[in-house]
């Protein structure tokens, strides 16, 4: 279930955004997690599942486009599709706005909406 990112949430959240490559830094951290608290136009939601958080995606809203900036699934909870679910809950959050990826996400971003669109080609063809 994806979950807008609270205040209370914010251990967790660095805890995930720790995992991407550029949020290494404790001090970026700091400032990444402050730039989604406090800027209007950027947004942190959180993946929920019944065993408590798994992930996080990042984006930023601009020219009626949304630019994927973060994404992370914790380790013990990678190659089970939670990105893709990341990616399908804010698709249908926001419908008439594109996802465009950014330098860091184009490659997950890629895979995943080949993956959407090999998952509805499967419904359309299946048998009614």
């Amino acid at each position: 279930m994806l979950v807008k990112y609270r205040k209370n949430y914010e251990k967790i959240a660095m805890g995930l955004l720790s995992f991407i490559p550029s949020e290494k830094d404790l001090k970026n951290l700091k400032k990444t997690i402050n730039e989604y608290d406090t800027e209007k136009d950027r947004t942190l939601y959180l993946w929920k599942e019944k065993e408590g958080i798994v992930g996080l995606i990042g984006v930023l809203f601009k020219n009626n486009q949304i630019l994927l900036h973060h994404i992370a699934i914790n380790p013990a909870h990678r190659n089970q599709g939670f990105g893709k679910h990341l990616v399908k809950a804010l698709k249908r959050r926001y419908p008439l706005k594109p996802i465009l990826p950014t330098e860091n996400t184009e490659a997950f971003l890629h895979k995943c909406n080949e993956d959407l669109q090999n998952d509805m080609k499967k419904l359309m063809s299946a048998p009614n």
